[in-house]
């Protein structure tokens, strides 16, 4: 294991250039401005900090450098920003970039309604959008465009991954604690569809604030709900406080919390003897094999943290981006958008993955659950894995999708 080592800043390259405003119009060499230009707007300063942020910026400059910092010729690029957890701040910002900055393709996206926002602009300015932070499966439905795609994870996988399994484990009835926004919203009513088709029961729901940090007036609705499963339907700082309110004031073992999308980050701040026998779907885990080891002892090393998903899922997917750049030999971005659906994924985070035309990355996910303190052998040590979920399991039927790009009759 390698030794713990302080964050490290890393000053970007070339983040303040003389541009004049970018036309789209390409340079003789087929590259709008002579750089390919990749810009991580992600949460650096709020509640999701932690399973984005700086270590997200960190993932994308290793594809980068990995990729060997240039492509077809010209140098790749990377600036980062801060969208404040603000629909309205992120879609600004994406204007900005795509219009004066000269940014190619936006990345991470955590907060479901900034990566909606910055996908209505990826639209209109005719840029790419990768979002690897954000579960609103809206982005491959009345969303869509053929300039994003929807990379780690959404609310399908994580409903038909952790409570499918539940509701046949037993979990027959479900009482929802929900952050009052898109993301928890939209994944309280994709498990709920889950959980009543599998023969269970919604018994209720109670909503919170973004950032809530006194959980025990919902803990006691949750405990009067008289439900088996107390379902959160929020992450990070909220899903830890949440589940650290259902243990303080007895909720549990008598009833389960289920963490619908609990990060690794989660499990380290919970600690093991709160979190074990959580279940939980994941996209990727450090420990799972040789390849994810390799990736995360080399992120390590560079920010003091093992990866989570999220930052797996951004180094993957600039990647494939920067793939699709070299072989559409230009920034054009209908023709990366070509090469990025034709081009098959195969790498530490996923195997034999594949884009939808609605621009789904359809790839598998995973079931865990959280180890006892001790069952966990060295740092780090925090998950045993259940079952592979195929990814055309796991993710929603192409057929069921309303994304206005597919025909008819698909």
């Amino acid at each position: 294991m390698p030794a713990k080592i302080p964050f490290k800043t890393f000053a970007l390259s070339s983040m303040v250039l003389a541009m004049g405003a970018a036309s789209g119009a390409m340079a003789s060499n087929g590259f709008s401005d002579d750089v390919v230009r990749i810009g991580v707007l992600t949460d650096m300063s709020g509640i999701y900090t932690d399973l984005s942020g700086e270590a997200a910026v960190e993932a994308v400059r290793m594809a980068v450098e990995d990729f060997g910092g240039e492509v077809g010729g010209v140098p790749i690029d990377v600036i980062y920003g801060d969208h404040r957890n603000r629909a309205d701040t992120g879609a600004s910002r994406a204007r900005e970039w795509y219009d004066s900055d000269g940014v190619d393709m936006i990345n991470d996206l955590s907060n479901s309604g900034v990566a909606l926002a910055v996908a209505a602009v990826a639209e209109e300015r005719q840029r790419h959008a990768i979002v690897n932070s954000s579960s609103n499966i809206g982005l491959t439905n009345d969303y869509c465009s053929p300039y994003v795609t929807h990379y780690t994870y959404d609310a399908h996988s994580l409903a038909h991954g952790t409570g499918k399994s539940i509701v046949e484990d037993g979990g027959d009835t479900w009482f929802f604690l929900t952050v009052d926004f898109a993301f928890g919203i939209g994944l309280e009513e994709q498990v709920s569809e889950v959980v009543r088709e599998a023969g269970g029961q919604v018994v209720g729901a109670a909503r919170h604030p973004l950032d809530t940090t006194d959980f025990s007036s919902y803990a006691l609705q949750a405990q009067a709900s008289g439900a088996e499963i107390i379902g959160i339907a929020s992450t990070g700082a909220d899903a830890i406080n949440a589940i650290n309110a259902l243990a303080e004031f007895g909720v549990t073992p008598g009833q389960r919390p289920a963490a619908l999308l609990l990060w690794y980050d989660d499990i380290v701040s919970l600690g093991l003897e709160t979190a074990q026998g959580l279940m939980l779907t994941n996209a990727f885990y450090w420990d799972a094999n040789d390849e994810t080891r390799e990736f995360s002892e080399r992120f390590y090393e560079r920010t003091g943290r093992m990866p989570n998903m999220a930052h797996a899922g951004n180094y993957s997917s600039t990647m494939h981006y920067l793939n699709a750049v070299e072989a559409a030999g230009t920034d054009d971005p209908d023709a990366v958008s070509e090469q990025m659906r034709e081009l098959e994924i195969n790498d530490f985070f996923a195997s034999g993955g594949y884009i939808r035309p609605n621009g789904r990355m359809v790839h598998d996910q995973y079931l865990w659950e959280v180890k006892s303190p001790d069952e966990s052998e060295y740092d780090y040590d925090f998950l045993r894995l259940l079952t592979t979920i195929p990814g055309e399991e796991a993710f929603q039927p192409l057929e069921n999708s309303t994304c206005h790009l597919l025909d008819n009759d698909q």
